[in-house]
């Protein structure tokens, strides 16, 4: 048996009659912050790039996939999957979107990546063709990411329309991230002091901005082959 093995049977046994009576309450909604804790940890030991932290905060991580899996196991979505299936599934998507590795030799050819930027122009088309329900380059942004994330995410959609020019820099100058770490933490101390609550204030100008997006997706200007970029 494996360690990752044993990992999984412990999490099963864990849930299992006779096991831990916490874990056997747990449901995927109760899980949730748990995981979204945990994800800030590994986040946070990366940062300080301390191995032993980077090792246990991987490892918390992973033990929530293989508890939400187990839950799934148990029927607690309709039809059962387990941790084999979640990896099966991973598995055949990143092979499928790195077709210039993994392909037929036509594919190595049509999809050859000499770059970073070229594998992600080829992953936008593969996310595309996977998805092809999407009816806007909105659709698949996690609406609960935090603020300047989703601003982040939304920006490069509107800069892939041409909603936003790839050029704007706004009309502030940065150097570094140090200078824009420090701006970022005096914009959030000049709102606090006059009681403005600065993520929901960047939420609401996201929001602004995909109301742009949504009107330009209406018109005839839009492409919609750039769904899925």
């Amino acid at each position: 048996m494996t360690n990752l093995d044993e990992l999984i049977a412990t999490a099963n046994e864990l849930r299992a009659p006779g096991g831990c009576p916490w874990d056997a309450e747990q449901t995927h909604q109760s899980l949730t912050k748990y995981l979204i804790e945990e994800s800030y940890e590994l986040v946070e030991a990366i940062e300080s790039g301390n191995r032993e932290q980077i090792l246990e905060e991987l490892g918390d991580v992973l033990y929530q996939v293989i508890f939400h899996s187990d839950l799934a196991q148990s029927g607690s979505l309709g039809e059962s999957f387990n941790i084999q299936d979640v990896a099966a599934l991973s598995t055949k998507k990143m092979k499928g979107r790195h077709p210039h590795v993994f392909g037929t030799p036509e594919e190595l050819e049509r999809y050859k990546a000499n770059s970073g930027e070229e594998v992600m122009q080829n992953w936008d088309a593969h996310k595309q063709r996977e998805k092809p329900e999407r009816e806007s380059v909105l659709d698949g942004i996690p609406k609960a990411l935090p603020s300047l994330m989703l601003a982040d995410k939304v920006i490069g959609k509107a800069q892939s329309l041409g909603v936003l020019g790839t050029e704007e820099q706004g009309s502030i100058e940065l150097a570094d991230e140090d200078q824009l770490g420090a701006l970022l933490l005096a914009l959030v101390l000049a709102a606090k002091s006059k009681g403005l609550d600065a993520e929901r204030a960047l939420r609401e100008s996201v929001r602004e901005l995909e109301v742009e997006i949504r009107q330009f997706e209406l018109s005839d200007d839009f492409d919609a082959g750039v769904i899925g970029r």
